[in-house]
């Protein structure tokens, strides 16, 4: 077959840490398809590379050979003498900022005392993270933020979530040019491989931008329901939604990255089918 590069997102995407139960054996089969010499791994993820190299030890993932961390800010090529940054990328990306630093843009924004900044290893060159008060109006906040950042002529995209079990929101201010989309189709042109064998995982809302884009992905069945209905609109040609029921799983987490690679490479499916038969005759 030609060659494959499936990109996956990590948290409730190919790791199983969602509220949904997932199928047992998903991840052995999803280690053995990406050992696969045809198969190119990524992962995107908002994690920084401390916190993707820590799920990668906690949930037995298989390691990647690149990631697209921080939401997007960085690249890494892994490679068994470490973790290499992207240069050309972080070249792309730093127009955006008009040559201001990370501490020129802390500077700039000082004025807002509802920004407090998150710990040190949240923050890279091309990443400012803050934490918000949910007392604070976040939408007025956001848009006092993006006024000011386009008066020093920055170019940003301004990136707001909330963390539930802290109770906090949270504000990362990146270049425009910084998220998880435009990383993809830079590393898809860097490493050569049309759209068509290109796949991308995903679950949430920060994914969606990488689901309506016409890259082929799929969306997995544990994703909630405000995300689905939102990509009810998209070309089903582009997005597939896992349902569940391929090989027996229920199509959660990796579960349904499986079902997602199955759906647009048949010689993949006929692959995993004879990998799942022969297991169930041992």
């Amino acid at each position: 077959m030609n060659r494959l590069l499936l990109c996956t997102d990590l948290d409730r995407t190919l790791i199983a840490n969602g509220a949904q139960p997932d199928s047992k054996g998903a991840l052995a089969l999803f280690r053995q398809l990406v050992r696969r010499e045809d198969v190119t791994l990524v992962y995107v993820s908002g994690r920084h590379r401390g916190l993707i190299e820590q799920a990668i030890a906690e949930f037995e993932l298989p390691v990647p050979d690149f990631a697209i961390a921080d939401v997007g800010s960085t690249i890494y090529q892994v490679m068994p003498a470490g973790w290499q940054t992207d240069d050309a990328w972080q070249a792309y990306i730093a127009p955006d900022w008009h040559g201001l630093a990370h501490e020129d843009l802390c500077r700039l924004l000082s004025v807002f005392p509802a920004l407090r900044l998150q710990p040190l290893a949240q923050q890279n060159r091309y990443k400012l993270s803050y934490h918000v008060a949910l007392a604070e109006d976040s939408e007025s906040l956001i848009r006092a933020v993006d006024a000011r950042l386009k008066e020093a002529q920055i170019r940003a995209n301004l990136i707001w979530s909330i963390d539930e079990p802290a109770a906090l929101g949270l504000l990362d201010v990146l270049p425009a040019s910084a998220n998880k989309l435009h990383a993809i189709r830079f590393l898809v042109q860097q490493l050569g491989f049309p759209d068509d064998n290109t796949l991308f995982a995903g679950d949430s809302g920060n994914d969606l931008d990488v689901l309506l884009s016409g890259i082929p992905a799929v969306l997995v069945a544990n994703a909630d329901a405000q995300v689905k209905s939102q990509a009810a609109s998209a070309n089903p040609d582009t997005l597939y939604v896992a349902q569940g029921g391929y090989l027996g799983m229920n199509g959660n987490y990796s579960a349904g990255i499986l079902e997602g690679v199955a759906h647009y490479h048949p010689e993949l499916d006929a692959w995993l089918r004879v990998k799942t038969d022969n297991k169930a005759e041992t």
